[in-house]
């Protein structure tokens, strides 16, 4: 029996966004959050950049192996770890490769897109690391299962991006906060988001936390000295220690680790 009612229709893809590629460049390095904050010793840069090579080493698996990272940037963490790890740093910017082999001397520096991966083979790597990279993207998913492809059974994803809906963010303007100022974050994604991707790739998320809550000011009455002093104590704790406990809604970023399965299907 046919319907009177009118075939349902079906919404068209979105569209991807664009990639700002005018951004990136030394300019990307002296704007936004980069001109906000300092870089040199002791900074939250500094100890930001520590942690993650921290984290690095605990949750790679035995043996060292390669590491590539992804958006290398200054090249910082790639010179903590290059003694650890055969490293590659890859990053779509001629600038960040210069500074790669400046600041990390025995790593491999490539011009490249984190979009595209194919020229790695499979298994190639035991570690990759993307800190604030993947929110450039313009297809965040596609790029997490290409990593999931190059890394070894057992390999370590790591992984840092915004987090759009971290508790103390309704006292900010949206469009001006550190997420929000900087038109190359094209893909914020909420923490939901990130472990869906990650597991329909074929990882397990181990850990996943926030950074604390250091983008002060949040209230106008109360000194930003005093905000940051009090509210970046967790962080803080959570850096010095190398540790992973900062709630999710507690943190402007998000901090993932992910690791890849084994092959259930693989015959021993």
């Amino acid at each position: 029996m046919s319907s009177n009612n009118p075939p349902s229709e079906t919404n068209p893809p979105a569209a991807a966004p664009v990639v700002p590629l005018d951004e990136y460049g030394q300019k990307y390095f002296e704007s936004y959050n980069y001109a906000d904050r300092p870089l040199g010793r002791f900074s939250m840069y500094w100890f930001a950049r520590r942690y993650y090579a921290a984290l690095a080493r605990r949750y790679a698996p035995p043996g060292g192996g390669k590491l590539l990272e992804l958006g290398a940037g200054l090249g910082h963490l790639l010179g903590l770890l290059q003694d650890d790890f055969e490293c590659v740093g890859i990053d779509i910017a001629d600038y960040s490769v210069e500074q790669i082999k400046r600041n990390a001397p025995r790593a491999a520096g490539l011009v490249m897109s984190a979009d595209d991966l194919s020229s790695f083979a499979d298994g190639e790597f035991a570690v990759v690391v993307a800190l604030h990279l993947v929110e450039h993207l313009p297809d965040p998913a596609h790029a997490i299962r290409q990593v999931n492809r190059i890394l070894k059974p057992g390999g370590l994803f790591l992984f840092a991006t915004p987090n759009p809906g971290y508790s103390l963010r309704r006292f900010k303007d949206p469009h001006t906060d550190a997420i929000g100022k900087d038109p190359t974050h094209i893909n914020v994604q909420p923490p939901r988001q990130w472990r869906a991707w990650c597991e329909a790739a074929g990882f397990k998320v181990l850990r996943h936390c926030g950074d604390g809550l250091w983008d002060v000011p949040y209230f106008p009455v109360i000194p930003k000295i005093v905000q940051f002093g009090a509210l970046g104590i967790p962080a803080l704790f959570q850096v010095m220690t190398q540790t992973m406990f900062t709630p999710l809604t507690m943190g402007v970023n998000q901090i993932v680790v992910a690791r890849k399965e084994h092959n259930l299907q693989e015959k021993p």
